[in-house]
């Protein structure tokens, strides 16, 4: 931090001074060696390799090179600070409760008044080297190896929820039903509901869009979702901006993979906690809907027309 100015420590690590000393002390006592033999490197030093590489996405090797360590040693910091935030992740990524729930409905209520959202659930794949098992299960429809990361968002572009354990050829709509939210919602133990793509099935907690809307009220609905959609997209966008690795190929293990991607989150809210800018570097957004699952069941679709009655008339 000394060799570097500001602008610089931001362009490198995506992080400013006092957040890169936050991070550390956060995860301090999990990553300190417990000896100083064999000239043992200081945790603010693997704060910085780690962040070096969520930043840009090179190799190992050339992250090792930058610091001038050795690529062995590399890996095990970047994988020892993964596993350090990781432990943090119910701090920083939490689904709303309590007072919060009527702030996140209200923040959402102000985008195109569509009402009741507690979030915006959405798929992001990231890339990865082909792994040596179950390979052809990574390869998703536009055929290449990746993760599917579920993300869901409040209004601020925060991240309240990430899935990263499944591989890329696995449906939205099946990574939200399988996963805990997801069962928390069927349980009806959210007072309000999520808003998806085309790609997921109708639920009673999930609004999707109408296919072939059959009237204007269908049509105000689907104007409505859509702007308030554009939220999750948009959290994606800065979340992968600021770590570029998710954006280039990751050549890790596929578990390696989905710690980063979980790693990363937590401090994408870190830094919308700490108010900093976001980056403007051009990625293009290759997520698209998953191909339209069947919707579920005809009591699902009644419940997205009675608020359609109530709210879009």
């Amino acid at each position: 931090m000394e060799m570097l100015n500001d602008e610089e420590i931001y362009e490198r690590y995506r992080f400013d001074r006092g957040g890169i000393i936050f991070i550390t002390n956060l995860i301090e006592d999990d990553i300190e060696s417990p000896t100083e033999r064999n000239h043992a490197i200081p945790p603010i030093l693997q704060v910085f390799v780690a962040l070096r590489f969520y930043a840009c996405g090179s190799f190992q090797q050339v992250i090792a090179d930058t610091i001038r360590i050795h690529q062995s040693t590399a890996c095990r910091i970047i994988h020892r600070v993964t596993n350090a935030l990781i432990r943090r992740i119910n701090q920083f990524v939490r689904f709303p409760t309590g007072n919060e729930v009527n702030a996140v409905k209200a923040g959402f209520y102000d985008v195109a008044h569509f009402p009741n959202v507690l979030g915006l659930v959405d798929g992001s794949h990231v890339r990865i080297m082909a792994p040596h098992r179950n390979e052809p299960d990574y390869v998703n429809r536009k055929k290449y190896h990746s993760i599917n990361a579920q993300i869901i968002c409040n209004d601020e572009n925060m991240i309240t929820n990430v899935v990263a354990n499944w591989p890329g050829s696995t449906h939205d709509s099946r990574i939200l039903r399988e996963s805990e939210i997801g069962r928390q919602f069927a349980r009806q133990e959210h007072r309000g509901v999520l808003i998806g793509d085309s790609g997921y099935s109708s639920k009673n907690w999930l609004m999707i869009p109408y296919l072939n809307p059959a009237n204007d009220p269908q049509r105000r609905y689907n104007r409505a979702l859509k702007r308030t959609r554009c939220i999750v997209e948009c959290t994606i966008g800065i979340w992968k901006r600021r770590f570029h690795c998710l954006h280039d190929e990751l050549r890790l293990h596929p578990i390696k993979c989905c710690r980063i991607i979980a790693a990363t989150a937590i401090l994408h809210n870190i830094a919308k906690q700490r108010n900093l800018p976001d980056f403007e570097d051009e990625i293009d957004n290759e997520d698209q809907p998953d191909p339209v699952q069947p919707e579920d069941d005809h009591d699902d679709n009644l419940t997205r027309d009675r608020l359609v009655q109530q709210y879009f008339q």
